[in-house]
């Protein structure tokens, strides 16, 4: 009798024999032919018709491939124009991309226009009619785990009953050139050479000036090879060349075969491109499994089940967006990029985002290596506690850091340190938090009023002054500062942040709050600063056709021009979502908080929150459609994102009202899917990146910490939960929640009289601290038995530990 591990050799071995030496495999065994066989039980979700000339991105964590979705490698992206698609192996591109065609009794089809467009998880496909009869063709690509290669399996299909001789022409397009930024680092881009390497059956090509290497081709001998593309037009830009491969095949009637084609690559030598190539097509089939079998381990952790079936798979398919933009370069660490494809390096505000939300999804040790990256980065530039913004994969950092970055770096420590209990973890980086917030302070404080001068997430054209999201961060994070203090023996130092942090929520609520506008103000400034900004924002109100806006900047003017008083002040000029951090951060007095609330949900559109209010029409209500072709140039302007709708979210659950959060959380999920599958774009529906790493955050956070209502102090061995269930769920679970050392499953039910909650953890030792409103429940019970409450008039709560509990209450 075979043992499982025996069946899955012999699978392997199979797939393997039937790639390499083209077995004829009938089509009752198709599945069994080719690497799809590997993910053949694996959730995938197929893109619409309409969206085939849009970008997908085969993700890898050395080496990932963009093209669009109907085969083809067009130019594309602006950091470096036109070159953001391709292959790249950071922090070098390897290719253009590749054409490929198919020729039958000397009729030929490039395989340029795919009918239909599948994602997986961890890999992708293209389907392809061909128009020839009775043949169709599907292509399959990964990328390997730690690999610096690509596998691309074309699978030829014969529909029809007699055997097909056919031709299939493979041409590859070499592009080796630097990384955005390359030139700061002495990166000179060389024009392509290629050589043929008989040994390998496969192209070698190698930048002139740089030991730079891209290698392509199959294990199957080709029938002829050239030094140039013979079929397909396509003419890419840039230095490199292109080079074919022709192989024949005969495929019997209602049979098919498939056909591997490697694409190695390396920035430091032809040993290592040789090598990865070896070893990923030997392995080709062990190592999409063994990628699957991760794919599984992420989908396990904090694994959500709930009523609403699409935020469920949208949360789903965010872990694994997010594990999509792993972006490792040994020489300077393994971390989060910002998105795809403009950004794949690195970011302090998009990691401090992402990585918060990331953290309660179970994978501890990528949000360390990820904080590290952006620790040493900012290290290097500064070493003064100051955190950089923007770095390229060759260590090029082009921006130092925006003054919001500092304090949020040291709220994601805590973060993390909350999560995990890791005492070195906090070591390590406790005294870049000292130092960056007497940076804030010391550097950016001119006037000593607490509230730090600068940009911060906004990036427009003279706001600099006292912004609203420095100031709520900063107080954020002096208030996480003085509990890290008192975790690291420092009495002294987290009473003196703890005093810094009180002065500045009080500041905060009285300086920032605007009466008449009913919001936090945009900034504090001058009427001078404002009076600039307005201006400059009537005209971008005017361009856009936004004639409320023009109308209610024009009053402001007149009202700040006719007033004699010269004091700063706060201003709301923008309706930026920035406003909203006061109750992101959860400082904001309670009814400033809903009165802010209210304004706030004016600013949206179906898929979420303006980035600039003033830029709402009046179709904002009910518009729908695409906004991907409403630009000629890439433009921030009129952008609806999934950033502000998170922190609304996350701010409608800090003010008990978690159906409101529900709501913001339904509008992101309408841009799910919406044009890559299984994806959600930075710009709501379909505009800017196809993945962005900061969606983890604005789905993660309210579900996990606000919804479960699961806060951890793993240092204490401690998990507080204080449930605040949507209305429409009364039958919630999460499962394997990793909190330090410790995994808690936790199932929330709730019928029109009660509640319980059925709490599981691997360390019995751990106390769980279970919270309910004291105005909604009675009678508790653990595991059957009635028990008192602590009470502080707010919340009532329960004290438990073993490793199986379930805690119910009566509702009042």
């Amino acid at each position: 009798m075979k043992t499982a591990p025996d069946r899955l050799r012999n699978l392997l071995i199979l797939i393997g024999f039937c790639s390499i030496f083209f077995l004829e495999c009938s089509k009752s065994d198709r599945s069994a032919q080719n690497l799809q066989s590997v993910v053949s039980d694996t959730e995938n979700i197929r893109g619409k018709s309409i969206y085939l000339k849009t970008p997908y991105i085969t993700a890898g964590d050395r080496v990932y491939m963009v093209g669009h979705q109907n085969g083809t490698f067009p130019d594309l992206g602006w950091h470096v124009t036109g070159e953001m698609g391709g292959i790249w192996n950071h922090p070098i591109k390897l290719m253009d991309g590749f054409t490929a065609s198919v020729t039958v009794a000397n009729q030929s089809a490039c395989l340029t226009k795919a009918d239909t467009f599948v994602n997986y998880p961890f890999a992708n496909k293209h389907v392809f009619t061909t128009g020839l009869p009775g043949l169709k063709v599907e292509r399959f690509q990964f990328v390997p785990d730690g690999k610096e290669a690509v596998v691309v399996e074309y699978t030829f299909i014969n529909e029809g009953k007699d055997k097909l001789n056919i031709q299939f022409d493979f041409n590859g397009y070499t592009d080796l050139r630097p990384v955005w930024l390359g030139e700061r680092t002495n990166m000179v881009d060389g024009p392509d050479v290629t050589t043929w390497d008989e040994a390998s059956h496969s192209w070698i090509a190698k930048d002139s000036l740089n030991d730079w290497y891209v290698m392509f081709g199959a294990a199957m001998s080709p029938k002829s090879h050239q030094q140039k593309a013979i079929t397909c037009d396509y003419k890419p830009q840039g230095k490199g060349v292109s080079a074919s491969l022709q192989y024949e095949l005969a495929i019997d009637g209602n049979s098919a075969i498939s056909l591997s084609i490697t694409i190695s690559g390396s920035y430091k030598s032809k040993k290592d491109a040789r090598k990865t190539f070896t070893e990923t097509q030997a392995n080709a089939a062990k190592l999409l499994l063994a990628k699957k079998e991760r794919y599984k381990s992420i989908d396990s952790k904090t694994k959500l089940t709930i009523p609403d079936k699409n935020l469920e798979q949208a949360f789903r398919w965010t872990k694994y967006n997010t594990d999509w933009l792993i972006r490792d370069v040994p020489e300077i660490g393994r971390g989060l990029s910002a998105g795809a494809p403009d950004y794949p390096w690195w970011f302090g505000a998009d990691s401090e985002y992402a990585l918060k939300g990331l953290i309660a999804t179970g994978q501890p040790e990528l949000v360390k290596n990820a904080v590290e990256v952006v620790h040493k980065l900012s290290e290097k530039v500064n070493g003064n506690g100051r955190i950089m913004h923007e770095t390229s994969t060759n260590g090029a950092v082009y921006n130092p850091g925006n003054i919001n970055e500092t304090p949020q770096f040291t709220s994601l420590v805590a973060q993390v340190y909350r999560w995990t209990g890791d005492k070195e973890f906090l070591k390590k980086y406790f005294p870049t938090l000292k130092k960056g917030l007497n940076w804030l302070l010391k550097e950016n404080d001119k006037d000593g009023n607490l509230l730090p001068d600068g940009f911060g997430m906004m990036e427009i054209h003279g706001m600099n002054s006292e912004m609203t999201d420095v100031a709520a961060y900063t107080q954020k994070a002096f208030a996480d500062a003085a509990e890290l203090a008192t975790e690291m023996g420092d009495k002294k130092l987290a009473q003196h942040y703890s005093s810094i942090a009180d002065k500045l929520r009080i500041k905060i609520n009285r300086e920032f709050w605007v009466p008449e506008s009913n919001s936090y103000a945009d900034f504090i400034g001058t009427p001078r600063q404002a009076i600039s900004l307005i201006d400059d924002a009537i005209i971008r109100a005017d361009t856009l056709k936004k004639p409320w806006a023009v109308e209610e900047l024009k009053a402001a003017k007149a009202k700040i021009t006719s007033s004699k008083s010269n004091n700063k002040r706060g201003f709301v000029v923008h309706h930026n979502w920035v406003v909203n951090t006061p109750m992101e951060t959860g400082i904001a007095d309670t009814a400033k908080a809903l009165s802010a609330l209210q304004t706030a949900s004016q600013f949206v559109n179906p898929f979420g929150a303006f980035v600039t209010g003033i830029d709402r029409d009046e179709s904002a209500g009910k518009d729908e459609r695409s906004v991907a072709g409403n630009n000629k140039v890439f433009t921030y302007t009129g952008a609806v994102m999934t950033l502000p709708t998170g922190v609304l979210a996350i701010s409608e659950n800090n003010y008990g009202r978690p159906d409101a959060a529900l709501g913001y959380l339904k509008r992101m999920t309408k841009s799910f899917s919406f044009a890559l599958p299984g994806s959600i774009y930075e710009v709501s529906p379909d505009y800017g990146m196809m993945a962005q790493a900061w969606n983890v955050y604005s789905y993660a956070y309210p579900i996990v910490q606000q919804f479960f209502g699961i806060q951890p102090f793993a240092s204490k061995k401690l998990i507080r939960i204080q449930p605040q269930m949507p209305s429409s769920w009364n039958d919630a679970s999460l499962e394997n929640v990793i909190i330090g050392d410790n995994a808690l499953d936790y199932t929330f039910k709730r019928n029109g009289k009660s509640i319980r909650l059925n709490l599981s953890q691997s360390q019995e030792s751990w106390k769980l601290e279970i919270a309910l409103p004291t105005a909604k429940f009675k009678n508790y019970q653990v595991n059957g038995k009635a028990v008192a409450t602590k009470s502080n008039g707010t919340f009532d709560t329960i004290e438990v530990n073993g490793k199986i509990n379930v805690v119910s209450a009566e509702l009042k």
